[in-house]
């Protein structure tokens, strides 16, 4: 007969306890640890300041008489273009973790961590905070030093602004591995280094500004669209400034960087390829095609029936190859390569008519003439090599660059006669 054993309640009671009981277990190592800007520190309302000097560089954004050049995760220069030989650095906004913007009539709007900033620039000389909406973006964290793990982050402490890499000591809760543990958290492509990386953006004319070819802020119609992460578009309806709301927010697809708007479509730069989105319905967008090409960064812009994409190898997108791809997009449900040529290093481009305007980085930049797409590279132009080229605008016969020493404004009125009339310097520290 077999015989059951029953143990005293108390002692099944204690050993319970002493099995909760457990020491708690810590980890020591070298890590990237987050220094934080409070929330209520980041949220204080935005005051203009004086003029300063432009150190690091980052979007650029074109309207009316005024460009715009974020400096990079701490505000917006305003410069009067007025005299494209004589630029002027007007006023300064300082916005904590500013990447992005776009502008709707006298509005314009920034992203600052994890919030909407939304600045009248009526009077670009004295801008003024129009209202913050808190928490409609994506918590993203600046670049950090990837030879060493990630600290845990605690968001209630306020957001990201920087790293201290050093030995840090925190509780675990799961068995330690050999080695430090790395915390996964979502990165904003667009904050990976301090200059804008591929990818195309234009809202042209009086009412919307022009963006770089770098952009993943875009206003049209009513619309603000923001790229987030590396997949995320987010639509918010801008018809009233007072009342900005969120009527899109999907995944659309892997590792987008750049948007571009052209005659009622969105192109999204990403690293797999483009994306062609209707806005026929500019509150809810919907993807028509992807164009797949090799895993690269791929800026893109748009002029007619065409789409040029830059393909960069050498980077964080894991490129293998330097290439200007020429798509026919005449059918937006089916986009076609039609044409591919060599590059070295493209990164940024700009179209205006059937000039094509291409950076490539320490090769400085090419310009073609594109009037025929098989036969591109065929037909340079103009080569400037002593520059370091990254981005451009071009509009209405002034095209707007990054270069050695500053931001490089040309006359290219005549293309076979680009002339640099002139510059808006940058203090890199050097």
């Amino acid at each position: 007969m077999r015989r059951i054993v029953t143990l005293p309640v108390w002692i099944l009671a204690v050993t319970l306890m002493l099995a909760s009981c457990e020491d708690k277990r810590y980890q020591t190592y070298t890590a990237n640890v987050p220094e934080y800007l409070s929330y209520e520190d980041l949220r204080k309302t935005v005051a203009p300041e004086s003029p300063k000097e432009i150190t690091r560089p980052g979007k650029i954004y074109f309207k009316d008489q005024y460009i715009f050049i974020n400096e990079f995760m701490e505000g917006v220069h305003v410069v009067d273009i007025s005299d494209p030989s004589d630029p002027q650095i007007i006023s300064y906004i300082p916005v904590p973790g500013n990447v992005d913007m776009a502008i709707k009539d006298d509005i314009l709007y920034l992203d600052s961590y994890t919030d909407l900033v939304l600045i009248d620039i009526s009077d670009p000389e004295a801008p003024v905070e129009q209202s913050r909406i808190g928490d409609i973006l994506e918590y993203t964290l600046p670049p950090y030093d990837t030879d060493y793990p990630l600290a845990r982050i605690d968001k209630e402490k306020g957001v990201v602004t920087g790293w201290e890499v050093k030995e840090h000591t925190e509780e675990i809760y799961t068995n330690p591995y050999p080695g430090p543990i790395f915390w996964e958290y979502s990165m904003d492509m667009a904050m990976s280094s301090s200059m804008p990386r591929g990818g195309g953006g234009s809202a042209a004319g009086s009412t919307y500004g022009v963006g770089g070819s770098m952009a993943r802020f875009l206003t049209y119609d009513d619309y603000l669209y923001m790229l987030q992460s590396t997949y995320q578009l987010k639509v918010a309806d801008i018809s009233s400034p007072d009342t900005v709301e969120i009527t899109y927010d999907k995944y659309v697809g892997w590792g987008l960087e750049t948007m571009f708007i052209y005659e009622g479509f969105m192109y999204l730069g990403a690293q797999e390829g483009m994306y062609i989105l209707s806005l026929q319905d500019p509150d809810s967008p919907f993807t028509t095609a992807i164009y797949r090409h090799i895993t690269s960064c791929d800026p893109v812009v748009v002029s007619g029936n065409l789409a040029y994409v830059t393909l960069r190898s050498g980077n964080m997108c894991g490129g293998t190859a330097d290439l200007l791809e020429v798509i026919d997009i005449s059918d937006k449900y089916a986009p076609e390569l039609i044409a591919s040529y060599g590059m070295d290093e493209p990164y940024g481009l700009g179209i205006s008519g059937h000039t094509l305007f291409i950076c490539q980085g320490n090769n400085g930049m090419v310009v073609y003439d594109a009037t025929n797409p098989y036969a591109i590279t065929d037909n340079k132009v103009a080569e400037f090599n002593n520059i370091k080229a990254t981005d451009v605008i071009p509009f209405n016969d002034i095209l707007f660059t990054i270069g050695d020493g500053g931001f490089l404004i040309y006359d290219y009125s005549d293309p076979g006669n680009i002339i640099q009339i002139g510059t808006i310097p940058v203090d890199s520290g050097d």
